[in-house]
């Protein structure tokens, strides 16, 4: 076998990055729920960040093939837990997820049937157990091709993307990796960014993934101060300019 085959010789289609720390509670769910939706010739890459409690013994605990695990010795924050994820894949399609949602059946094919024509793909989320989603509207795929409208929303705080719901292409991991070296949060809206200047990015009007709302996740909940608000948008200033660069020469 080569870097990008399973053992029995057939190329690896999908792999999921999935970064961890202190996840004990909820990633043997969360993991159930992504094998399940898995196909032979696919694979699971996890990195845990340093993990304080259980987590890495969990998954290790979990006996699958299609499951990739690596330790950090250091905490390194999700982002970097991520780009270390991705760095590892091997599929042709690349899916990030979350140590603590659950997947919605069928994800994969709705995702890869998305990217057949796209670089980037974006789907939606319903809050397992129900309850209210956050205030900004949902995606919506008749949105998919007003780039600079998905851009100045994203700037202005209007368009969220989730990283639990997205996927990307090998072609197109050099527009996302390496994330920048300034981004400590938000490298969802660092790829949508990159798909949406490459004008290649596809929303799916579909949930794919039901996610977990609890007191530890990375994603903040409420308001911010004014103060965060003006740093995070001039980060996505800054991104956009970078996404650019690196996107124009060969898209």
């Amino acid at each position: 076998m080569n870097d990008s085959t399973t053992p029995d010789g057939q190329a690896i289609r999908v792999s999921v990055c999935l970064a961890a720390y202190k996840g004990s509670r909820f990633i043997e769910e969360q993991i159930d729920s992504i094998l399940r939706d898995l196909g032979p010739d696919d694979e699971l890459v996890v990195v845990d960040d340093a993990s304080p409690d259980d987590t890495a013994e969990i998954v290790r605990g979990i006996r699958d093939p299609r499951i990739r695990f690596v330790g950090a010795s250091v905490n390194k924050g999700y982002v970097r837990t991520f780009e270390h994820a991705v760095g590892m894949s091997r599929g042709e399609f690349i899916m990030l997820s979350d140590q603590d949602d659950v997947w919605i059946p069928g994800r994969v094919e709705i995702m890869l049937d998305a990217l057949a024509d796209h670089k980037i793909v974006a789907g939606n989320f319903d809050v397992l157990g129900g309850g209210p989603r956050p205030w900004i509207p949902r995606l919506r795929s008749s949105d998919s091709g007003r780039h600079l409208a998905n851009l100045f929303a994203i700037l202005i705080g209007y368009r969220a993307y989730y990283g639990c719901a997205m996927g990307i292409r090998r072609d197109a991991l050099n527009y996302f990796v390496p994330i920048p070296s300034y981004v400590n949060e938000s490298h969802d809206l660092w790829l949508a960014i990159c798909g949406n200047v490459a004008r290649s990015i596809r929303h799916l009007d579909e949930s794919t993934v039901l996610r977990r709302l609890h007191d530890d996740n990375q994603t903040p909940a409420g308001w911010r101060s004014l103060v965060k608000i003006i740093k995070a948008r001039l980060m996505i200033a800054r991104l956009m300019f970078e996404a650019v660069r690196r996107v124009r020469p060969g898209s």
